[in-house]
């Protein structure tokens, strides 16, 4: 139906940047809200951006607000995260997902990509 494929990963000292992109296929694309995600071993997947598709309206958990941004580009059918002054703490699997307004409203998501590894050593 919708794929969801992520890239920019990779390894990065810290306090530089990196910017992730996400690449949707398939039927057409037209949720309403996507993000981006990462999972560090042993912890919990954790949403770091939110954008809602028609506006680019932003949403920001305070770990990575004022250090990440996330934009569309609609016509491209892509997502991006720049991400500036990483941390070591940053270091995790990054996924990026799309949600529909009645799975958004549930802090759900209706499709996830693959990952991409990004690691910030000290």
């Amino acid at each position: 139906q919708v794929q969801l494929e992520e890239s920019g990963g990779g390894l990065v000292q810290a306090g530089g940047s990196l910017r992730l992109s996400c690449v949707a296929s398939g039927r057409s694309f037209s949720p309403y809200v996507m993000a981006w995600a990462r999972q560090a071993p042993g912890k919990e997947r954790e949403v770091i951006a939110r954008i809602t598709w028609s506006d680019g309206l932003p949403y920001y958990p305070d770990s990575v607000k004022d250090r990440f941004v996330v934009s569309r580009d609609n016509a491209k059918n892509t997502l991006y995260l720049q991400m500036n002054r990483l941390k070591p703490e940053d270091t995790a699997v990054y996924y990026c997902a799309a949600g529909s307004w009645a799975v958004a409203t549930r802090k759900g998501f209706d499709y996830w990509g693959q990952g991409t590894q990004v690691t910030v050593s000290s």
